[in-house]
């Protein structure tokens, strides 16, 4: 791939805090995100922390408070939102807002909290299972098609899906173990890795790896598959969990890992002083990320 090429396709993001206590900053924040020129804003999905407010709510007051930049979950629990109203509620967030969301599911983390919610318990290949077959129904109700499915742990007797978005929902999935990166590169416009402190970066050329065969043998081009990376750190900090340093450290450390690691968007996630990390990281490390790939 042409450098110059992969320069322009690469986009960056601002993770949002769901704190319900922090809900007017986090506003503020999300619309400073939009007029900064960002790519993407990040909301986790943790519906069973108190605190937290729900993940597709606070993506509706985002879409409404911001004008351009696009919205997505980071990542949406399918253990706790069946697959068709979470295509609905995807659907309906990308019609209203100009089809500015993208969907990012998982099969669920934290098994205890997921079943504290009344979540049946599911072995681990049947999550794997279960989370192959949602993506194929959410893909199916996404496009507006008739929704009909009958797999080996989902159901769906046939409904008519709708609205359909002015724009392509883009289904992401987040996971690290080997068979969920296998779904990732079979069924998936992308796949969305951890956080650089739980997926460091010398475990991820295997893990690109298994997504690239998996998509290979699904008879799909693996460069297809978008490749994002949450990269936790602060900017001009040391001493915090993740990537720290001044401005040319954070530019040529993600620089790296768009050409050697081959991610190809990078969620930001501060973890002091938000808004003032937010302006030097859209300021001067985006565009010192650009210069540096496309060179």
């Amino acid at each position: 791939m042409d450098t110059t090429d992969r320069a322009q396709r690469l986009r960056f993001g601002l993770s949002l805090d769901p704190d319900a206590g922090r809900l007017p900053e986090t506003l503020e924040l999300a619309a400073a995100a939009d007029a900064a020129g960002l790519d993407l804003l990040a909301l986790q999905d943790h519906p069973y922390q108190p605190g937290h407010l729900d993940a597709l709510t606070l993506a509706a007051l985002v879409a409404a408070r911001t004008s351009r930049i696009s919205v997505f979950t980071d990542v949406a629990d399918l253990r706790l939102r069946p697959p068709v109203m979470l295509a609905k509620a995807a659907a309906s967030l990308a019609a209203a807002s100009g089809g500015r969301f993208r969907l990012g599911v998982g099969g669920g983390g934290i098994p205890e909290a997921i079943g504290s919610m009344g979540a049946p318990p599911m072995p681990p290949r049947e999550v794997v299972a279960y989370t192959e077959e949602s993506l194929q129904v959410m893909r199916t109700a996404l496009d507006g098609g008739p929704v009909r499915h009958r797999g080996e742990v989902l159901t769906v007797p046939g409904y008519q899906a709708g609205p359909v978005p002015p724009r392509r929902v883009e289904l992401w999935l987040g996971g690290q173990r080997p068979r969920m990166l296998a779904v990732a590169g079979r069924a998936a416009d992308g796949w969305i890795s951890p956080l650089n402190i739980y997926v460091p970066p010398q475990e991820v050329p295997e893990r690109q790896r298994i997504v690239d065969e998996a998509a290979r043998a699904a008879g799909r081009d693996p460069a297809r598959v978008r490749r994002i990376y949450n990269v936790i750190g602060v900017i001009g900090g040391s001493g915090a969990p993740g990537l720290n340093g001044d401005v040319d450290r954070w530019a040529d450390t993600l620089a790296e890992w768009a050409t050697a690691l081959r991610f190809d968007t990078f969620v930001f996630w501060p973890v002091t002083a938000h808004r003032r990390q937010l302006e030097v990281f859209a300021g001067e490390v985006v565009p010192a990320v650009r210069e540096r790939v496309a060179r």
